[in-house]
């Protein structure tokens, strides 16, 4: 009878475990946690966990809970290959969400790929990031639409006849932003009077934008991370530049008027979505956000929630769990009611949607316009 007593008490552990397991579904997720843009994975993190805890609390996917592992890549590209391989190999998750930075996506989504596992990018505008392979997706518009958004705004709407670009040499989202920028300001009749650069990390641009400053260019376009971004504006303003600065995504944190003051009021960049939005599913998605967190959601929380609902919504038309089940069924995405907008995937697997400009005003993010495809 002891000895009974004795197997019961080893194998019921066992059962319970594997009870458990049938019963969730494991997702992984790595963002920076940490790091220099540790906003953009905060903000990110929070979103996706609002989309699941919202999921587990309407049944789970197929009767089971998501069970969300998640790892800090610490905004550091090696990291980033890591947590995804650790998520594969030790956690045994059967997709993944992740990637913030198209440069740590692009160290990262090849490990996804090599192993079968749907890898879902909500924030990586990099044109090279799906390129990776068919397991590869992002609910977000890639570099050459947002470049070609402020291109045609300062074109159109702001009437820049010359302008100046700023770019992050070393950053993959900066160099794609600028590149398709130049190309689609000249198609314009623009004339880029000078091109200059930076590397993340550094504080002093006042030899560029002195440089910036004898072009007299209409505006500035600086398609960098609000970290430099901030100081960038302080120090054209104190160089007596009034021209506008225009930018993209990488500017949407609250750190970017922390850092950049009054200096940066008035400028203008491209972004996902706009909270100034009365859709109903934007207007019910920041009520429930604030109430979870105490906070308005930024862009990068809106992309992790619509990323984390287009995978759940994949896994739960899919035939079974296997990463091509899930994977033809991403691929099947079309006209999904997202925060961010209307989401179809293409042939690519990129997302195709409208993009909106704001205008920075302190903590305020004012609407613009909205640029469709």
């Amino acid at each position: 009878m002891k000895r009974l007593l004795l197997s019961l008490v080893l194998v019921l552990p066992l059962l319970a475990g594997c009870t458990k397991k049938d019963n969730v579904i494991t997702i992984g997720e790595y963002d920076s946690m940490s790091g220099s843009d540790a906003t953009f994975g905060l903000s990110s993190n929070k979103g996706v966990r609002l989309a699941f805890d919202e999921i587990n609390a309407a049944g789970g996917i197929k009767g089971k809970k998501v069970d969300l592992k998640m790892m800090d890549d610490q905004g550091k590209n090696e990291e980033a290959a890591s947590a995804v391989t650790r998520l594969i190999t030790s956690n045994k998750v059967v997709a993944i969400i992740g990637g913030v930075a198209s440069g740590r996506s692009k160290a990262s989504a090849p490990i996804a790929q090599s192993h079968k596992v749907p890898f879902v990018s909500p924030a990586s505008t990099n044109p090279d990031v799906t390129k990776v392979g068919d397991y590869v997706f992002r609910v977000c518009f890639i570099d050459p639409f947002q470049g070609l958004v402020m291109a045609k705004f300062a074109s159109e709407n702001l009437k820049v006849k010359k302008a100046a670009v700023l770019r992050d040499v070393k950053n993959d989202y900066s160099v794609g932003l600028a590149d398709v920028f130049v190309q689609e300001f000249k198609k314009r009749g623009g004339e880029i009077v000078t091109d200059l650069s930076y590397q993340a990390g550094d504080i002093d641009f006042k030899a560029q934008l002195t440089q910036i400053r004898s072009k007299n260019p209409d505006a500035i376009y600086v398609p960098g991370y609000y970290t430099e971004v901030g100081l960038i504006a302080q120090q054209a303003r104190q160089l007596g530049i009034k021209a506008p600065l225009l930018g993209g995504d990488g500017w949407d944190s609250d750190k970017l008027s922390e850092i950049g003051k009054e200096a940066i009021n008035g400028n203008y960049y491209s972004n996902h979505y706009t909270t100034e939005s009365t859709d109903p599913a934007v207007t019910e998605f920041i009520k429930k956000f604030k109430a979870k967190y105490n906070e308005t959601p930024d862009a990068l929380a809106a992309l992790g929630y619509d990323a984390a609902k287009i995978l759940a919504a994949a896994i739960e038309r899919a035939p079974d769990l296997s990463g091509q089940a899930i994977r033809d069924e991403l691929a099947k995405t079309k006209d999904f009611a997202g925060v961010t907008g209307k989401i179809t995937l293409n042939e690519n697997r990129d997302a195709v949607k409208s993009a909106v400009v704001i205008q920075v005003d302190g903590k305020n993010r004012k609407f613009i316009t909205t640029i469709t495809p």
